[in-house]
């Protein structure tokens, strides 16, 4: 391994930290894939699933991927490497693919989702079902796609490249507080829509006990889970690498997934009731990107001037969002060149920025693509939690429970993390990943 000489960064502030994590997590994967999710998972049997995965699965890997990423301080491509040898390599390799994977397609959804803002600002929204189809057509395909796609690339960029302090934490201390004030706002002007009490009644009443062991709906539960929180993907391992030894890794880890889960079900708060009250219920499981660019767009439009203010509002929220995710995105890429070639962090996020717009390229010129390559990244991450708990329940548990220490936590909170990484997580992520997994060759061969 390369010695690195330039001096590591870290987290002015606990508050600054969080706010970030929280950012990389509250993304399009709340405000686009969580609504689609419910519907297809029938709505409450979804909700249940995903809690039940957020807090028992996916708690203790947060856990094991901070203390990974705090006891190595380097990227998480090296770190696997660092803590336990060459042969946990292909666990750095799948760090380092998924996150450049899924921000190649990401770049291109924000394009759409900028190109929606900009739309709601001069009044071109589609004010009924024909004109969505054309909508989307337009937003989705030609050169275009690609101005917005290199401008959300090079924006997160710009922002990596000044660094930890000054450009990660700082984007979020500033955008986070924005994005809730908005969040709380469409929240509150949704419930008094005309059909909001059967958007909420299909979210959170409609249970089909069924749906519970549907192969579809454990898939949905855990990549979305996992997609959300960013986790099984290296961010939150390479962010812990910039954290002082003080942190309390599973009080901030409750705090993360707390705000994430929050805010994934505002999401469905908003969007749930638009869904009903416009009577575009069935276009919502058409496809994971048909809710957010043809049936939100489509039902403030036809709403007057009072809905195109909140598609202003809901989808400079969507970009918010988005860009606070694609530079955790980045971050990957650019502290692994920083890290392994002693590269100076503004041309590494050159460099990421050119291979990241490159790969990207396929998801432009074609949305099955795209839509195939989120899926299978999705289910990735399943793999990269499932490695996680095992390398840090099994392979270093030592190092695991140096972590708890220096996080002050109790003996309970010890024994229990310990137990739950050896004995439980493992196994529940390994019948997930399974599961997905099987789905998902269903899905394609079908």
């Amino acid at each position: 391994m390369e010695q690195n000489s330039i001096k590591r960064e870290e987290w002015n502030s606990k508050l600054g930290f969080i706010l970030a994590s929280v950012g990389s997590a509250v993304g399009l994967g709340n405000l686009w894939g969580f609504a689609y999710s419910s519907s297809e998972g029938g709505g409450a049997a979804f909700v249940i699933l995903y809690i039940f995965v957020v807090l028992i699965v996916c708690f203790p890997i947060f856990v094991a991927e901070f203390a990974l990423g705090r006891t190595t301080k380097v990227s998480a491509f090296l770190a696997p490497i660092k803590a336990a040898g060459n042969n946990w390599a292909p666990l750095g390799w799948l760090f380092i693919i998924a996150p450049i994977a899924i921000a190649s397609y990401y770049a291109v959804v924000m394009s759409w989702t900028g190109e929606v803002f900009i739309m709601s600002i001069f009044d071109n929204l589609p004010k009924n079902a024909k004109e969505s189809a054309n909508f989307f057509k337009y937003i989705s395909e030609g050169n275009h796609v690609f101005i917005g796609q290199i401008f959300s690339l090079g924006l997160g960029s710009y922002i990596v490249s000044g660094g930890i302090k000054k450009g990660i934490e700082k984007l979020n201390l500033i955008c986070m507080p924005i994005l809730f004030a908005i969040l709380f706002i469409l929240v509150i002007w949704a419930a008094f829509l005309g059909k909001a009490g059967e958007g909420y009644n299909n979210l959170f009443l409609n249970f089909d006990i069924k749906q519970l062991t549907n192969p579809t709906n454990i898939r949905l539960a855990f990549s979305q889970a996992f997609f959300s929180l960013s986790l099984g993907i290296g961010i939150m391992v390479t962010y812990a690498s910039y954290l002082d030894k003080k942190s309390n890794l599973p009080k901030q880890a409750v705090q993360i997934s707390l705000l994430d889960t929050i805010v994934g079900l505002m999401a469905g708060l908003i969007t749930f009731p638009i869904i009903y009250t416009f009577n575009m219920s069935s276009s919502i499981k058409e496809s994971t990107i048909g809710t957010l660019f043809t049936t939100i767009p489509t039902g403030l439009g036809e709403y007057g001037s009072l809905g195109r203010l909140m598609a202003v509002l809901f989808f400079g929220l969507a970009y918010l969002a988005a860009i606070t995710s694609m530079v955790s995105l980045l971050e990957i890429p650019v502290s692994t060149l920083i890290d392994k070639f002693d590269i100076k962090r503004k041309y590494a996020s050159i460099y990421s920025f050119i291979l990241i717009f490159i790969i990207g390229i396929p998801s432009v010129r074609n949305i099955s693509f795209l839509d195939n390559l989120d899926a299978m990244a999705k289910t990735l991450l399943i793999g990269g939690g499932f490695l996680v708990a095992f390398l840090m329940g099994w392979v270093l548990p030592r190092s695991l429970e140096t972590e708890l220490e220096n996080s002050g936590s109790s003996l309970k909170t010890k024994y229990y993390l310990k137990f739950m990484l050896r004995y439980i997580t493992p196994v529940l992520v390994a019948w997930g990943f399974i599961i997905s997994l099987y789905d998902l060759v269903n899905k394609f061969s079908s």
